[in-house]
């Protein structure tokens, strides 16, 4: 979390809608923190985006004529999405997804690692630590759950380096912010 991947996405895909390419952006309906239909930034850069509910609609409801297709938060997509992705590049369409590869417990988080095992360009991008300043390459749950998602953005998890990172830390602990 952190790293800009919502960002790049956006970028990449106002790119092409700046050249009149065809595009299309999708989320997973499950995520409204910012906005219903919108991939949001926490920077605020923000893309139209169709929210489904399974990789199979988002099939569906891509068009003929679209040429480049956006998915945000693929790691909240069923498995299928690894086969509607291969679908749609098989098909010519240029696909860019943006997701979390690992869970807050430093796990595989699918499908996002056998999709990047099957893409021509994969890039990962590093938040920074928010504990040191170093890169950020775990996200860190610093709020008790028992369930593996947790839909949040600030307040909920930070992003961690190797070192700061602690699977046993449940709860932020309180910051001093001091009187001077």
């Amino acid at each position: 979390m952190f790293s800009g991947k919502s960002e790049e996405l956006i970028r990449r895909v106002t790119r092409y809608q700046i050249a009149r390419v065809p595009i299309q952006t999708f989320k997973p309906q499950l995520d409204v923190r910012y906005a219903d239909s919108q991939v949001v930034s926490h920077s605020s850069l923000k893309v139209e985006a169709i929210p489904v509910e399974t990789s199979s609609e988002l099939l569906h409801r891509v068009e003929d004529s679209t040429q480049v297709i956006g998915i945000d938060e693929g790691q909240f997509f069923d498995g299928g999405l690894v086969d509607v992705v291969e679908q749609l590049a098989s098909a010519e369409k240029q696909v860019i997804v943006a997701g979390l590869d690992t869970d807050y417990l430093r796990r595989p988080f699918e499908p996002i690692p056998t999709l990047c095992d099957r893409a021509e360009y994969v890039t990962k991008m590093l938040a920074v630590c928010h504990k040191c300043g170093g890169p950020g390459m775990y996200t860190q749950r610093i709020v008790h759950s028992e369930e593996l998602v947790v839909l949040g953005a600030q307040g909920a998890y930070e992003a961690r380096c190797r070192v700061c990172y602690d699977p046993t830390e449940v709860e932020q602990p309180e910051l001093d912010l001091g009187a001077g």
